[in-house]
């Protein structure tokens, strides 16, 4: 058996970023209003994706079991309470400008509450490298149903993308609004400043084309494997795999270390290519291999 510790069995915890808190409805991680000109409604954004389920590891102490805390520390003081602690910016080794919670509100502008659609465009125009977290768009109480409703039937039509701003967790962010369904999605997009180029990235790869013959291979591969986008059909399997060791080690059994996996190295490019044509066009997704082995009981 797994020796008993005085954090979980599993050493998992359940993060709570889908700001769930336990009730039926997520916790919104914004509040305001939505504006289309001088039409305006109660919203709140809830987040889309949930990680709740992920694997999480504690730091512990194997002398004790105990889990170890993280203690903020002055190093010439000592400990420090966290609430006595402010922000502090680096503007030269050492030197810092100190902002108070205060001096944050001073600065709060429209979109702390407002999320102002300035501008629709056609969804095919943001580069993927913009969009960032998904979120749903959803009326904050009753009142809000006919004015959300009204700007929801207009985008329909429209069938564009609006652009709005909006302040989230001390940041202006860029946000993108469509229908979907009979409500909104919203997804922050990063900013300019944020986002590398390209062209730096590829600078080294050389212009010429490949050979003709091996591209039509590829491209015939290509066909055999295309399909519908099924999520269901992805797992994380090196998550599944973590999963399987801590049970393992929960029952007092050695896991079986998984294979080394093969090299990869292409020597003839054409004859990979060539064997790659013949194989299943949608080979089965493989479950993790420390999953096989605790069918296999003992190692």
């Amino acid at each position: 058996m797994a020796r008993k510790t005085k954090a979980s069995p599993t050493g998992r915890s359940e993060p709570s970023n889908d700001n769930s808190g336990g009730s039926g409805r997520a916790r919104p991680a914004w509040q305001g209003h939505l504006r289309l000109s001088l039409v305006s409604c109660p919203v709140a954004l809830i987040n889309a994706t949930s990680r709740s389920s992920d694997v999480s590891f504690h730091l512990i102490n194997p002398r004790t079991n105990n889990r170890i805390k993280m203690v903020t520390t002055d190093p010439e003081t000592g400990p420090v309470e966290r609430s006595q602690l402010v922000k502090g910016y680096e503007v030269s080794k050492g030197e810092y400008v100190l902002v108070t919670p205060e001096d944050m509100d001073s600065v709060k502008l429209e979109t702390t509450r407002t999320l102002e659609i300035e501008r629709f465009v056609d969804a095919d125009s943001i580069d993927r490298t913009y969009w960032d977290n998904p979120y749903f768009l959803v009326p904050d109480g009753k009142e809000a149903l006919d004015a959300y409703s009204v700007i929801h039937a207009a985008m329909v039509e429209a069938n564009r993308m609006a652009l709005g701003r909006l302040v989230m967790h001390t940041r202006e962010r860029l946000i993108a609004i469509e229908p979907r369904g009979k409500g909104l999605m919203a997804y922050t997009l990063r900013m300019a400043n944020e986002v590398r180029n390209a062209e730096d990235a590829f600078a080294g790869i050389p212009a010429g084309k490949p050979d003709k013959q091996m591209v039509e291979i590829a491209r015939k591969i290509i066909e055999q494997q295309e399909g519908a986008f099924a999520p269901s059909e992805f797992v994380d399997r090196y998550e599944e795999a973590l999963k399987a060791l801590i049970r393992e080690k929960q029952h007092g059994r050695k896991p079986v270390r998984a294979a080394e996996p093969a090299d990869t190295n292409v020597i003839d490019l054409m004859e990979a290519l060539k064997k790659s044509l013949g194989k299943n066009p949608r080979p089965a997704i493989a479950k993790p291999t420390l999953k096989r082995a605790r069918a296999r009981g003992p190692g």
